[in-house]
C-alpha cells in the first residue's frame, strides 16, 4: 500500500488476512480490472485479501503476532471459494467477491475467535460469525451517488458458476506504524 492518507489512517492497526495466489486471485484481478475500467477513480485494495480480524494494538504488535503464530501452527489450510460478486449497501458501497462459507474458513474464523477471547487485545470491526460476510473487497464506491452506485453494482452483481476455488496455506499478519505497512507470512498447520 502506498497511498499516504490511507497509510496514515491505518497507523497503529494490525490485520490477519488470507491472500489467494491461484484461481481466486486470478478471478479477483479480472473482476477488479473490469470495475476500475468502468470507474477508474474508485479507491481499491492493491491486492486481493480476505480479512479474518483487525486490531488496534500499536504497543503490543509482537505479543499479538506471537498469538497469531500459535493459532496458525494448529490451523489447517483454508479453502476459499468465490460464490458471487455482490456489494455492501450504502453507506459502505463496496463491490465485493463474496465467498462461500466453507467449513475450513468458518472453522478458522471460529478458532481464531476462541484464541482471542482469552486475551484483552483490542479488536476492530469484529462481528459475530453469523453476521460476518467472508469476502474480498474489489473497489470502494462510497464516492458514487445513489444512482451511480446502483448502476455500478447492477453491472457486476451475479452468482459465479463455476466457482473459482483454492486452498490457502498461510495467513499474513499485517501491521502499520510510522514506517508504513509491514507483512509477515505465517504458515498454517502442515497436513
Amino acid at each position: 500500500m502506498t497511498d499516504p492518507a490511507l497509510l496514515d489512517s491505518l497507523r497503529g492497526q494490525q490485520y490477519v488476512v488470507l491472500r489467494p495466489h491461484a484461481e481466486v486471485a486470478d478471478f479477483y484481478v479480472r473482476e477488479q480490472s473490469a470495475v476500475l475500467a468502468r470507474v477508474p477513480s474508485l479507491p481499491h485494495p492493491n491486492s486481493g485479501h480476505v480479512t479474518l480480524r483487525g486490531f488496534f494494538e500499536p504497543e503490543r504488535v509482537e505479543a499479538l503476532r506471537d498469538r497469531v503464530r500459535s493459532w496458525g501452527a494448529v490451523t489447517p489450510a483454508i479453502e476459499l471459494r468465490i460464490e458471487a460478486v455482490d456489494g455492501f449497501p450504502p453507506p459502505f458501497q463496496v463491490v465485493i467477491a463474496r465467498l462461500t462459507r466453507r467449513d475450513s474458513l468458518v472453522d478458522a474464523y471460529t478458532s481464531l475467535t476462541e484464541v482471542l477471547d482469552s486475551t484483552d487485545f483490542r479488536r476492530i470491526g469484529e462481528l459475530p460469525l453469523d453476521e460476518w460476510v467472508f469476502h474480498l473487497s474489489v473497489a470502494y464506491a462510497g464516492e458514487l451517488d445513489g444512482p451511480g452506485w446502483d448502476a455500478l453494482l447492477s453491472g457486476y452483481q451475479r452468482e459465479i458458476v463455476p466457482a473459482p476455488a483454492e486452498c490457502v496455506s498461510s495467513v499474513d499478519f499485517v501491521w502499520y506504524d510510522d514506517d508504513g505497512e509491514h507483512t509477515e507470512s505465517i504458515p498454517l498447520q502442515e497436513p
